[in-house]
């Protein structure tokens, strides 16, 4: 027979040698409606303390089962003083049972004062049963604070199983406690609640069986000892990494989700092989590093800048900041640039999704020295900041040329269309016609993509230098960047003025997920996207861009006295240009892709695997295929078989988004992250996380993984907010948030993402940078 959670603590009562259990007075709903009077009076005669303030807890046989928890949702009550409150409160918690199983329990315990810390911990990982201790605290004192999800600081911190990192010493205290319970229960599934006191005391609030769901469709971890090889291994990849190296700058490296070509908002954290192997192809085995030398960078075209950590992508952060160098800057200074902006992420590992922004210094703004000042405060003589200062002067104003080569990428990406249509009219096999759709796309698209994505980078940070210096205000700011004509806002006029035939022939190709082939097309699913009452009234764009004589004119002599080689004019239309061009040249090489993934779903149609199958296959076997005389057959069944092993490892894998240490494989506190905020406007708006319900959209503070251009779909339903786990300032859903005036919260970062995806309305204020939960 189960016991109840009364039960469970009673019998650990004086039992345990890591924590402490509060005593208890406990009795049954039938005795409470036979006996109340009496029931109290025995509590104050049988306890000695009653006089203290206390806690009313529900312990009802519903509770805390094997199928179901129910956490929270019967009644406790808390700081409960004197008979007639102990009384009331004792009644509050009956009236929270729903069935009043006369068997129901209610215990009352001594409150426990002085908490310094407290939360809840689960012994699997329960998303992927992985064996990891999961720990969700607060330091606010409150003992239900994690539970209630009442406050924004909560913080998780994740201790790998069989973790050889080093622990704070309540960490190790409360895994003692775990191992204890896991071993007393034969349970290694355990959800748990506990506190620490200013005595650094550990208590047990709770524990029951951790309720995991869709068991059968989760990998198979496997045992202890091969989690641990699998740790170890990434333990070792990340130590090498980390060694100085003759052609880097820097002492050391961190790794990244989300710095530069930011793999979480492109692909996620848990990519299939094939999308991982598409991408890194694609854009960061070399094309990013050409692209950027090609751009006055140093020269960095042999190094790879993403780094699989048994199927995890993560920047390497070295490479990424080395590659933000530019030419000209010797080796001392180079050297020293890149060990600053190393030690400054890792002191503020919040800023990982904004490098750029916040931390290194890739271009010259007009407001650079101001920027630049931070730099004398930490060993940059005036020589060196100075040498600086005229090198990304240099390398600026050659990107800004109006002749520079973010016109000819222009030009470039524009040949594209063509040459795609050329090979999907060809002859070619599907594995030939795969082979040449990509490698067109990697020359005609992502490398242009590469350079029109920096110029599109330095065009919104000279944009904002202006803000800073005092010229435009931030509403000039906002309304320029909805002036804009990009692809996205094309889209929604489009959606109202094309047939719906005509739309999907121009932007059918898209989809949510642009290097997966599990994520379908627009024109695949379309009834998975739009419906019949898609409109874009309520987002109107703002109308032509102006400046006032008087802002010209500041403008003009800024320019004139920072050595900007180009007119108000030539700037604008750069600017205007840069933004424009990124966005266009990610359309048109998406098409490309998305009809090569078409065609290897289509490609294991003909030899007899699904498309899920075709998820597990690394690119290197297609294009093996292309190259040799051997069996397709064979090539496509040795790949998915071995990506299927692959990725099972790659589910059971959790790593924080910055690695600034080998030991953060084993144990880890997840950041909580900086969000971005998009427009400066505010929306008090019920949520929703389900994507398939398009019907239910329209109005909805709408969340989503990534800041991936696929789901520009969404903006079709008039969304009243948009919040994203991944994304930067400068990612495409935040541009096209910008344009449609939609308050968003690009990149929240895990921890507030999963909190405010629990809520049912939130208050967003993106001009207050404020997310409030309002029930």
């Amino acid at each position: 027979m189960k016991l109840s959670k009364a039960d469970v603590l009673k019998n650990l009562e004086g039992q345990l040698e890591a924590a402490i259990v509060l005593p208890q007075f406990s009795f049954t709903l039938a005795m409470w409606l036979r006996c109340a009077t009496a029931l109290l009076d025995r509590f104050y005669l049988q306890t000695d303390w009653s006089d203290t303030n206390l806690v009313v807890r529900s312990s009802g046989l519903a509770e805390d089962g094997q199928k179901a928890s129910l956490a929270g949702h019967f009644d406790s009550v808390l700081n409960v003083s004197g008979r007639s409150e102990l009384e009331a409160a004792i009644g509050k918690v009956v009236a929270s049972f729903d069935q009043k199983n006369i068997k129901d329990q209610i215990f009352i315990q001594p409150m426990l004062t002085d908490v310094v810390l407290s939360g809840v911990v689960f012994t699997k990982e329960p998303s992927t049963h992985s064996p990891y201790y999961v720990i969700n605290y607060s330091q606010s004192g409150s003992t239900e604070s994690v539970t209630s999800g009442s406050l924004n600081e909560e913080l998780i911190y994740v201790a790998k199983c069989q973790a050889s990192g080093t622990n704070p010493g309540w960490v190790t205290n409360l895994i003692a406690l775990c191992a204890e319970l896991e071993l007393q229960f034969s349970n290694d599934s355990l959800d748990i609640e506990f506190a620490f006191d200013k005595q650094q005391k550990l208590y047990l609030f709770q524990v029951r069986p951790l309720i995991l769901v869709n068991e059968s469709a989760l990998p198979i971890v496997g045992s202890l000892s091969r989690h641990q090889q699998l740790l170890e291994r990434v333990h070792t990849t990340i130590s090498r990494l980390s060694k100085p190296h003759p052609y880097l700058n820097g002492a050391k490296t961190l790794l990244g989700v989300m710095p530069d070509w930011n793999p979480a908002e492109i692909i996620g954290i848990r990519p299939n092989p094939l999308a991982l192997s598409l991408y890194k192809e694609l854009v960061t085995n070399s094309t990013w590093a050409y692209q950027r030398n090609n751009y006055g960078y140093k020269q960095l075209r042999s190094f790879p800048l993403l780094i699989s950590l048994a199927g995890l992508p993560y920047i390497d952060v070295r490479v990424s900041f080395n590659s933000f160098v530019p030419a000209d800057i010797p080796h001392p200074l180079a050297e020293k640039l890149v060990n600053y902006y190393i030690e400054q992420l890792q002191r503020s590992p919040e800023k990982h999704d904004k490098v750029e922004f916040d931390i290194i210094f890739s271009c010259f703004t007009l407001d650079i020295d101001k920027r630049l000042l931070v730099l004398s405060k930490v060993g940059f003589d005036k020589n060196e900041i100075a040498q600086l200062t005229n090198s990304l002067k240099k390398l600026t104003n050659n990107i800004i040329n109006p002749n520079g080569l973010w016109t000819k990428d222009i030009l470039k990406i524009e040949s594209l269309p063509a040459r795609r249509q050329t090979i999907i009219d060809s002859d070619l096999t599907s594995v030939e016609k795969v082979y040449w759709l990509l490698e067109d796309c990697k020359r005609y698209g992502t490398l242009p993509f590469a350079g029109l994505a920096r110029a599109g980078f330095i065009a919104v940070q000279i944009l904002k230098s202006m803000v800073s210096e005092g010229i435009l205000s931030d509403d000039n700011y906002e309304n320029f960047m909805r002036s804009l004509e990009t692809v996205s806002s094309n889209m929604a006029k489009d959606k109202l003025d094309l047939s719906f035939k005509a739309f999907l022939e121009k932007y059918g190709h898209l989809r949510p997920g642009t290097y997966d082939i599990l994520s379908p097309r627009y024109d695949q699913a379309p009834e998975k996207y739009f419906n019949g009452n898609d409109n874009h009234s309520k987002h109107q764009l703002c109308e032509d861009f102006s400046l006032s004589l008087k802002q010209l004119e500041e403008l003009k002599t800024k320019l004139e006295t920072q050595g900007i080689e180009h007119d108000v004019i030539s700037l604008f239309r750069f600017i205007k240009g840069a933004i424009e061009g990124r966005e266009y040249a990610k359309f048109v090489f998406s098409q490309s892709l998305s009809d090569a993934i078409y065609l290897v779903e289509q490609l294991g149609n003909e030899i007899g695997f699904s498309k899920d199958d075709m998820a597990y296959c690394d690119l290197s076997s297609l294009y093996k295929a292309y190259s040799s005389s051997d069996d397709i057959q064979t090539l496509m069944t040795n790949s998915i078989i071995e990506g299927k092993l692959l990725y099972r490892d790659t589910q059971t894998l959790i790593l924080p988004p910055l690695i600034t240490e080998a030991d953060d494989v084993y144990c880890f506190k997840m950041p909580e992250g900086e969000p971005n905020f998009i427009t400066l406007l505010k929306v008090v708006a019920q949520t929703c996380c389900n994507l398939d319900d398009i019907d239910n959209l329209a109005g909805k503070i709408v969340f989503i993984p990534a800041a991936d251009p696929g789901f520009d779909w969404l903006f079709s339903h008039n969304i009243s907010g948009l919040i994203t786990k991944y994304g930067g300032a400068n990612s495409h859903m935040a541009i096209r948030a910008g344009e449609l005036g939609i308050p968003s919260v690009i990149g929240a970062g895990d921890v507030l993402y999963n909190k405010w995806m629990k809520a049912n309305l939130l208050d967003l204020d993106a001009g207050n940078r404020k997310v409030v939960v309002l029930r």
